[in-house]
């Protein structure tokens, strides 16, 4: 990282491209690929036609539409395409997929019946999650609001359920009627696709609010357009505005970003970090945990070790929720408590993630320790969430395959099984656990 390589340029279509050019943000924009067609093109720089015949394959199912910048595309080792982590990410291969599991549901963490108006989601007491749009700089295969984020694809037709900027004087009006509301997390979609004065109306009238004490902003954009952050325009000055602000008013404001691989991590991206360290900006990381890309000790301990020596804070380490055409990445929660307990102790404590699990059906977050009973034969452990609901269990599951021991028959394993196991688990352990 502390060579300042031009990368980029391994690639035939950005071998002539001189480094002012690769950092303009307005650049990167512009060459930003959003379609199939435009990105078969440049796989055809890069890659043989049976690699390429896979990824058309793969559109019939895959959930998200393709939007990759050309910063995300630099990252990737083209010589390792199918292996590389950055890759399989943003590209998907029809000879990936798995069949999903039969618990998974398009909305599976509940948020649209956590919705009390349009653009909010409300399910801990004192916090709100407001979906300020449904777009991002990029589009991630395995993304949870798969059912809202980004057009319709072949096999999702999307549901809205953001605060545009033209209604979002409903949110932000809910908001302020709920006085035990403190926590503000502003999403989307990616707060990046906000235009600065949007941005910039948005935090400061959440700032204004007496009730709020702590505002954080939802981006992507560190990981995949860090360029964003070298240029001192109007949006990186409504970040700068919203921290000077809530510093004046005693409040907390912080960036929660989203980093899965220190292949990641770049000097461009450390200059990024570096200008927000400068400005006194917090920054929290989140990353899903996946199969083959950051599931082993040495690459989560590479991951986070990377992002603190740029002042990256770990916060979470999300078990990989169950999304539509993910199934592949999904790993068991006997491998992340594995995980955990290797990476504790492998630095200061304050450098270690917090490994969760969100629960299916809206039970929210919890500490993958906490479950109350783990079937490893059948993959579900069941898990309590009483500031959401005293009296509910909430499951979650394993993915079918597990590794190469093939605990659960994929065939066998339908909806009409799941329902059956279920069923015997809460009849024979849900009377223990009250």
């Amino acid at each position: 990282m502390s060579n300042e390589t031009e990368f980029w340029k391994s690639l035939k279509c950005y071998r002539g491209i001189d480094r002012e050019t690769f950092l303009s943000e307005k650049w990167q924009v512009k060459n930003t690929i959003k379609n199939r067609e435009d990105l078969v093109f440049f796989l055809r720089q890069e890659l043989p036609q049976e690699v390429i015949d896979d990824f058309t394959l793969s559109l019939s199912k895959n959930p998200m539409q393709i939007k990759i910048s050309p910063y995300v595309l630099s990252l990737i080792n083209w010589n390792k395409f199918h292996d590389d982590p950055i890759r399989k990410q943003f590209i998907p291969l029809f000879s990936e997929y798995k069949k999903d599991h039969p618990a998974l549901r398009l909305d599976s963490l509940n948020e649209c019946d956590d919705s009390p108006v349009q653009g909010i989601i409300h399910r801990y007491p004192n916090k709100v999650l407001f979906l300020s749009n449904h777009s991002c700089p990029v589009y991630c295969r395995f993304c949870t609001r798969s059912y809202m984020v980004g057009e319709s694809t072949a096999s999702i037709t999307k549901h809205r359920n953001v605060a545009m900027p033209k209604n979002w004087h409903d949110a932000i009006d809910y908001i302020m009627m709920n006085k035990n509301i403190e926590d503000v997390v502003v999403s989307g979609g990616d707060a990046y696709t906000l235009p600065a004065k949007h941005l910039k109306m948005l935090l400061t009238e959440l700032l204004n609010i007496q009730s709020i004490k702590r505002l954080r902003i939802a981006t992507k954009s560190l990981s995949v357009l860090p360029t964003k952050f070298l240029a001192d325009d109007d949006w990186t000055s409504a970040i700068i505005d919203a921290n000077n602000l809530a510093l004046k008013k005693r409040k907390q404001f912080s960036i929660q970003t989203h980093f899965n691989h220190a292949n990641e991590i770049t000097w461009i991206t450390k200059r990024a970090a570096d200008f927000l360290f400068d400005h006194g900006i917090k920054i929290r990381n989140q990353t899903v945990l996946m199969k083959d890309i950051n599931d082993s000790f040495d690459k989560l301990k590479n991951l986070m070790d990377s992002l603190v020596n740029i002042n990256i804070e770990p916060y979470y380490i999300y078990m990989h929720d169950l999304v539509p055409g993910s199934e592949f990445f999904r790993t068991t929660l006997k491998s992340a408590l594995e995980l955990e307990e290797l990476l504790r102790g492998s630095t200061s404590g304050y450098n270690i993630p917090n490994f969760v699990v969100d629960l299916p059906g809206g039970g929210g977050k919890r500490n993958i320790w906490s479950y109350r009973h783990y079937d490893t034969k059948s993959g579900i452990s069941i898990f309590r969430s009483p500031v959401i609901d005293k009296n509910k269990f909430y499951f979650y599951f394993d993915p079918i395959v597990q590794n190469e021991e093939k605990t659960i028959d994929v065939e066998a394993f339908s909806q009409a099984n799941l329902d059956i196991i279920v069923e015997k688990i809460k009849h024979k352990k849900i009377e223990e656990l009250r």
